[in-house]
């Protein structure tokens, strides 16, 4: 599956199960309220992440490997309803990366 057809999917599969409708019925003048449940979004991603690694810790690597896809998923669901195509910025930022110094400059 490519990305952007994940991201189709994802987002299609959200919208299905109602959870983007609140931020489709707020206004454009709202731009606050929808940047709040953006930043909502963001956190979720975080948890998942949060999950995967607890998944690690406990040496459940079946959990770990499910909580990934769970990542994916919510950023793919966010790029959908943001019209974000990640494909694009994924090329160009694997672009940037190539001409970055070593560890970007850093000690870690």
């Amino acid at each position: 599956m490519r990305i952007n057809e994940l991201i189709e999917k994802a987002h299609e599969n959200a919208v299905k199960h109602g959870f983007w409708d609140f931020y489709d019925h707020i206004k454009a003048t709202h731009a606050e309220t929808k940047q709040a449940i953006i930043s909502q979004d963001l956190m979720l991603i975080v948890s998942e992440v949060a999950e995967a690694q607890d998944g690690l810790r406990h040496g459940d690597m079946d959990n770990f490997r499910e909580e990934l896809a769970d990542v994916a998923i919510r950023l793919a669901d966010l790029c959908g309803g943001l019209g974000v195509d990640l494909e694009t910025e994924i090329k160009k930022k694997i672009a940037k990366n190539k001409d970055r110094p070593y560890k970007h400059g850093k000690q870690f």
